[in-house]
């Protein structure tokens, strides 16, 4: 009996309770979909979505390429593809015409057997230059298909921008009586890594020993400016005790998210920049 009358004295706080919990699902649902909807990342929006963020004039596609290589002992293996990703998100916002495919994760690394530079250490996946290619190639004409006029390849990786030049010398020579519609190796963005950043990084006195090639100071400043999670602290002296041995061209030590940001950003407007000034010159605009 007082079990009964517990559960009916109950029963309308349990009922406001459900309604409270109904509401907050129902503004999540709608938060959840207002985020995809205002997205720029391709995966995240519906087809009808895509359909119309392309009717209303996002004729850029933005292909991010990663890969998946060791960067020696304080660096995650999926370093480019995080990265690559989070830049092209921030580069096709401060378009505002342009969605972001998915990421590229497979990339030429070199001979699997015998193995050669980054496939002698565990994690990395290397594909050849001509299945590199032909994705790009299926990729840009998947794009195409959809309504997307400028297709942009953009490689955070120094190994296969050759292939990526190559892959959209022959999308444009397959596409050359449509020239409504061209592809492009963006550059510009792996560029902007190289040249710029380190003048800056010299500017403050570090010098080309720390800077390095891969895994150092530079590398290693751009991937906590992303995403720090990926990067091992602890393990900064040991990567630049072991050197080339470990997988380090450069020392990690002195790397910091503040360097970081002022190379991605450089990537963000120099990339930008590119893009707007090719779109510009395309024929067809």
């Amino acid at each position: 009996m007082n079990l009964s009358l517990h559960s009916r004295q109950q029963t309308p706080g349990r009922a406001i309770g459900l309604m409270w919990a109904a509401i907050c699902l129902a503004l999540g649902c709608a938060a959840a979909h207002a985020q995809g909807k205002d997205s720029v990342y391709l995966e995240d929006m519906t087809s009808p979505e895509l359909r119309a963020r392309i009717a209303a004039g996002s004729h850029i596609a933005l292909v991010p390429i990663g890969g998946t290589e060791q960067s020696g002992p304080h660096i995650a293996l999926g370093k480019h593809n995080t990265r690559v990703r989070f830049l092209a998100g921030e580069i096709a916002r401060k378009l505002g015409n342009a969605v972001v495919t998915p990421v590229l994760p497979y990339v030429p690394e070199g001979s699997i057997f015998p193995p050669v530079a980054h496939m002698r250490f565990s994690g990395t996946l290397s594909i050849s230059d001509a299945t590199f290619e032909a994705i790009l190639n299926s990729t840009a004409r998947s794009l195409k298909q959809h309504g997307f006029t400028d297709i942009f390849f953009l490689g955070d990786h120094g190994g296969y921008q050759k292939a990526e030049r190559a892959a959209a010398d022959q999308i444009n020579q397959e596409w050359r009586a449509e020239p409504r519609f061209k592809a492009y190796a963006l550059t510009a963005y792996y560029d902007a890594a190289q040249a710029p950043f380190i003048k800056y990084l010299r500017g403050k006195g570090y010098s080309d020993a720390e800077i390095g090639l891969h895994a150092g100071l530079s590398d290693t400043s751009l991937m906590m400016a992303v995403d720090k999670s990926m990067v091992r602290t602890e393990h900064f002296q040991e990567g630049a005790r072991g050197g080339p041995a470990e997988g380090v061209f450069g020392d990690p030590t002195r790397s910091s998210s503040e360097l970081g940001r002022v190379g991605t950003q450089i990537i963000i407007d120099q990339s930008v920049q590119a893009i707007q000034d090719a779109a510009q010159r395309h024929p067809s605009r």
